[in-house]
């Protein structure tokens, strides 16, 4: 499972004009899973990214969790992640996950943000999104957990 994990100030994600998640303080994660994770990736990942200590503290320092600002979470699923362009011009998609088995993966995602107190808001899945997104830092961080 990769993330790519941004500290916003906001961000917001739409389809077809539409906006269909929108969060003020917190991340954006764009989100990916492999054709080999499961549900202990998603748990590992959700459990990383609430606590990661990327928000500033009153000195200035990375030092307070998204926990600990009460921030929210803008998920978006991005299997393009696991795009592979070591060779040839065009990414290979052959290491990402079946479309059925990663929305599985995605929705579990969010659901286990939610039961750990953060509000979580989202994309479509699998459809043509505009992401805007307000980078605060800017701090961008990618996350990887491999399936065993």
């Amino acid at each position: 499972m990769r993330a790519v994990v941004q500290r916003v100030l906001s961000a917001s994600v739409s389809v077809d004009g539409v906006i269909k998640g929108k969060i003020g303080r917190g991340l954006c994660v764009l989100l990916a899973a492999s054709r080999t994770d499961g549900d202990a990736e998603v748990e590992w990942m959700a459990e990383k990214i609430v606590n990661l200590r990327i928000f500033e503290d009153g000195e200035g320092k990375m030092n307070l969790s998204l926990a600990d600002v009460g921030g929210s979470v803008l998920a978006v699923s991005q299997f393009t992640l696991y795009g592979d362009c070591r060779k040839g011009r065009r990414p290979s998609f052959i290491s990402a996950g079946e479309p059925e088995e990663a929305n599985r993966l995605y929705e579990r995602f969010k659901s286990v943000m939610t039961k750990m107190g953060v509000p979580v808001e989202s994309g479509v899945f699998q459809a043509h999104m505009l992401v805007e997104i307000n980078n605060d830092g800017p701090v961008t961080l990618i996350l990887e957990k491999e399936s065993i």
